[in-house]
């Protein structure tokens, strides 16, 4: 019985290996089938890649080796993906400008901002080569005949250059149209000497007498009392001047150096602009000038139109035509470049949707301007220091002292009459 037993499980065990056996033999056949039915397809699709037409670049269904016949896959000038890794070069490109048969490059980094230090250069079709002399980013080019150039600046070791040429057209005429791009020549004085360049002179103390008003005059019916104030009044209490009675303010935006002729704001425009508003003191703008033509005025109007986009404004922007102590660079204009320059500066202002005016005093607006070529279109801002002025033309605005005193502002602070 026993051995009986042993003989039936020892047959149950070998059926059991046999069966087994027999499913693994079965299972490897089919997966070898189905490889050998896979591998022609893959066959027949690499062949029809190398073989039929022309090859597109890029994977070819689920062949993920594809890119192993692509030769310049790994070739850093022909494949997209590729540019610029490794490479630690600057990249730049150009903005160009055109007032009036001028050109002004300014070569740029991606965020838009001038790249200084370099000596640049710029080949302009059919004139030759300019040069960065000053390292500032900016290349100008004046006297030019109107009409289409390109622009293409030259190759410079650590950075990169555009490959194409920019194409320019050089106005004839000045349009009187704000630059888009001024902003990138508006300095602050941490980039300039200040004390060499804001050096305006106040030609009316000259002409001052000793009826001199120099406390806030009384409001009237046609009339509103106000101050002007730029960063040589410091820091202002905006509440306590407004408390005061000061109806009115006229703050500085900026000057253009009287030497090199940078175009700067004032340290204190910001501040006074927000702090006047915060305290509801209606305001206007003025910009001291050094414009030595038409072009610089229209370039000046730019740049305050820049500064005050954030801000509202009640009373017009004027340009402060006075002297800069003899020296400046546009103190030795004549009455009609400087009426000129007036004019444009003002027209610019108007075309961009603002109210326009000029500042001088009266022997300025005597001596060194057409005066009447002004008041019929534009606001009248006289600087004249006595009880009466003297001064026999139209105006709107009268600076009556530079001498008052007002809560609120230490020292001594410019006091105007408003008609306006």
């Amino acid at each position: 019985m026993d051995s009986k037993l042993r003989r039936m499980t020892i047959l149950s065990s070998m059926a059991v290996i046999f069966l087994v056996a027999i499913l693994v033999l079965y299972t490897n056949r089919d997966e070898n089938t189905k490889q050998e039915t896979v591998k022609p397809q893959i066959q027949q699709e690499e062949e029809a890649a190398t073989t039929d037409g022309p090859q597109k670049d890029g994977q070819i269904g689920n062949d993920l080796s594809a890119f192993l016949r692509d030769n310049t896959f790994f070739d850093q000038e022909s494949n997209p993906l590729l540019t610029g890794m490794g490479d630690e070069r600057v990249s730049l490109s150009l903005m160009v400008t055109s007032v009036e048969k001028d050109l002004r490059v300014q070569i740029v980094d991606k965020s838009g901002k001038p790249v200084a230090g370099e000596s640049f250069y710029i080949s302009l079709e059919g004139t030759g080569e300019y040069k960065d002399l000053d390292r500032d980013g900016v290349i100008y080019i004046g006297d030019l005949p109107a009409g289409e150039y390109y622009v293409e600046l030259l190759p410079i070791s650590g950075y990169h250059v555009p490959e194409n040429g920019t194409k320019v057209r050089v106005k004839d005429k000045v349009e009187y149209l704000a630059i888009d791009d001024i902003s990138l020549l508006i300095k602050t004085e941490a980039d300039i000497d200040a004390e060499a360049e804001d050096t305006a002179v106040a030609d009316a103390l000259e002409d001052a007498d000793k009826t001199e008003i120099k406390k806030l005059q009384t409001t009237t019916s046609n009339s509103r009392v106000g101050i002007d104030v730029s960063k040589w009044n410091g820091d202002i209490d905006w509440d306590k001047v407004r408390n005061a009675g000061v109806e009115f303010a006229i703050v500085r935006a900026g000057y253009r150096g009287s030497v090199t002729g940078s175009l700067v704001e004032d340290p204190y425009f910001a501040a006074n602009m927000k702090g006047a508003a915060a305290s509801g003191v209606p305001v206007g703008v003025y910009f001291f000038t050094q414009a030595v033509n038409e072009v610089e005025a229209v370039e000046e109007a730019s740049t305050v139109l820049q500064l005050v986009r954030e801000y509202n404004l009640d009373y017009p922007i004027f340009i402060d035509t006075e002297g800069a102590g003899g020296n400046g660079r546009a103190d030795g204009l004549d009455a009609e470049t400087r009426t000129l320059v007036c004019e444009a500066f003002c027209r610019t202002v108007e075309n961009a949707g603002y109210e326009a005016g000029v500042y001088g005093s009266r022997n300025w607006y005597n001596n060194n301007l057409y005066a009447d070529r002004l008041d019929n279109d534009y606001c009248i801002w006289l600087a004249e220091y006595r009880s009466v002025p003297l001064y026999q033309g139209y105006y709107q605005i009268w600076q009556y002292t530079s001498k008052g005193k007002i809560d609120g502002i230490e020292g001594n602070v410019d006091m105007n009459v408003s008609y306006y």
